[in-house]
């Protein structure tokens, strides 16, 4: 349908494309197809900072490919003894691998 047909006249039609363009709905090649959406809020320094802590906090936060997605930390925290002790109840089941040529480990 054109502009005519839908009995708009030219100002009309160029006053709409000038509206899309300053709302950023209006993309030019492939590069900036689909067009971004404005942004319709935004925050102050001190609130995005305030986010970034807490992130960081919760251990959301992740530095770089091989940590991404970041781990989520486990609800219980174990002592270092705790944790020794998993280790070496894993070795003694033969469940604890180390280098290549023991991956994966073989039933025992």
């Amino acid at each position: 349908m054109s502009a005519y047909a839908a009995g708009k006249t030219r100002a009309q039609v160029r006053a709409e494309l000038a509206a899309a363009k300053e709302a950023g709905q209006v993309s030019f090649g492939d590069l900036d197809y689909p067009p971004t959406a404005p942004v319709a809020t935004y925050k102050t320094r001190a609130q995005v900072n305030a986010e970034l802590d807490q992130a960081r906090a919760a251990g959301q936060l992740s530095s770089g490919e091989l940590d991404y997605p970041p781990e989520q930390r486990p609800a219980t925290h174990k002592t270092r003894a705790q944790v020794r002790a998993e280790l070496a109840a894993a070795k003694a089941a033969g469940e604890v691998s180390f280098g290549d040529l023991d991956y994966p480990p073989e039933d025992h």
